[in-house]
């Protein structure tokens, strides 16, 4: 019986208090049971997939894990089956509440999906604690497993939470789950595909799907009826925000050319010039690890200790996508947000061609930093633009 607590109390406790802060985060709060049932579902779901990744993987010879099934076996297997069975299971889960009578509001899309996100997150660390010894390391696993199951569930939850109406999947749905599952897939590749080290490169990931979901949440809550249906969770994340981060139809409006031909030049320039950005910041942060004696050569994923040299690689290269973003904003002097995101997105491609040319291994990481380092863009291009 202890020897059970050791694994299930680390996995089921974290889970059941982030699902209690979920239920009581909505001042209309759903039915108990009908969440629990979710959360069951969801933890249900689990065993399904994981029993069909291993008829799969005894099928084809494929392992979520490089030293399994190689980074491109490992890859394959997460992208074409893996990532979308977990996620499919969720959808599932989540099922009989979308199609009820209580799903009445658009917030409860990202309550549901929450619980059965957490159901399927608790179920995964158990069954992880179970197999290897709390060390450190698994400890820190199945802690940043809870919140990226909730994130990935919440892209897709946004999505049917607009939809209440209907009780039907809308257009935006598909390309919410799709998102989903290609940040679960990178994220499982992250965590658990290669080395402890590669930990690091979950933390943009996890950051940048966060902040979308706060901006999601503000707006479903915006759709909803703020006078008795909003969360109490969702007003003071929003009073955070009163004078920063702008809300997302605000985003969408910037990004609005209002009839105005999009300016190809200063897209391509923007390219240009953000590809400069990046190359400085790289250059700069090797100068800096030559001044102070960091040597870039003792990195190993397998070690989280060497882990610094890399991060002080990512944070200048990140410091560049602000900085280039305010500048082609500044100099194109154009009121909207496209032409610098645009730019951004394809220095970003370029760069990730670049990489799964050169070092393919690499490009897992660029992926999972390609959202933040395009959002940093956009904020840099938003300060910098003109007043209207």
């Amino acid at each position: 019986m202890l020897a059970a607590l050791r694994w299930i109390g680390p996995s089921v406790v974290p889970a059941l208090l982030l699902l209690a802060v979920v239920y009581f985060s909505d001042r209309r709060r759903e039915p108990l049971p009908l969440v629990l049932l979710t959360f069951f579902l969801g933890a249900v779901g689990k065993f399904v997939t994981g029993y069909a990744e291993a008829r799969a993987s005894a099928w084809t010879g494929l392992d979520v894990t490089t030293h399994v099934a190689g980074d491109t076996g490992a890859m394959i297997f997460l992208f074409g089956f893996a990532a979308p069975v977990r996620e499919a299971s969720k959808v599932a889960a989540m099922w009989p509440a979308f199609r009820s009578k209580y799903f009445d509001e658009p917030i409860d899309g990202i309550v549901y999906s929450s619980a059965a996100a957490l159901g399927f997150a608790c179920v995964e660390n158990a069954l992880v604690l179970r197999e290897h010894s709390l060390g450190w390391i698994w400890v820190l696993r199945t802690l940043v497993a809870l919140p990226a199951h909730v994130f990935f569930a919440a892209a897709w939850g946004y999505a049917l939470g607009r939809v209440k109406r209907i009780k039907r999947p809308g257009a935006i749905f598909p390309a919410a789950w799709l998102l989903a599952t290609v940040m679960h897939a990178l994220y499982c590749h992250l965590v658990y595909g290669r080395g402890p080290g590669a930990l690091v490169g979950t933390l943009p990931l996890l950051l940048a799907m966060g902040t979308a979901t706060i901006f999601g949440l503000r707006d479903l809550a915006a759709r909803g009826d703020r006078s008795s249906r909003t969360s109490i969770l969702l007003e003071r994340v929003s009073s955070l925000y009163v004078s920063g981060p702008p809300s997302l139809r605000t985003v969408r409006e910037a990004l609005h050319q209002e009839g105005q031909p999009i300016t190809i030049r200063w897209i391509v320039f923007g390219a240009l010039v953000t590809l400069g950005a990046m190359t400085l910041g790289v250059a700069l942060s090797v100068a800096f690890g030559h001044w102070a004696h960091v040597d870039f050569s003792t990195v190993d994923e397998h070690d989280v200790s060497t882990t610094a040299p890399v991060a002080l690689l990512g944070s200048g290269l990140l410091a560049a996508f602000p900085v280039s973003g305010y500048l082609i904003a500044r100099a194109s002097n154009l009121p909207t947000l496209l032409e610098p995101a645009l730019a951004s997105g394809l220095a970003i491609l370029g760069a990730l061609v670049l990489l799964g040319l050169a070092a393919p291994v690499a490009l897992v990481f660029a992926l999972a930093f390609s959202p933040i380092a395009w959002a940093l863009s956009c904020a840099g291009a938003w300060i910098g633009r003109p007043a209207r």
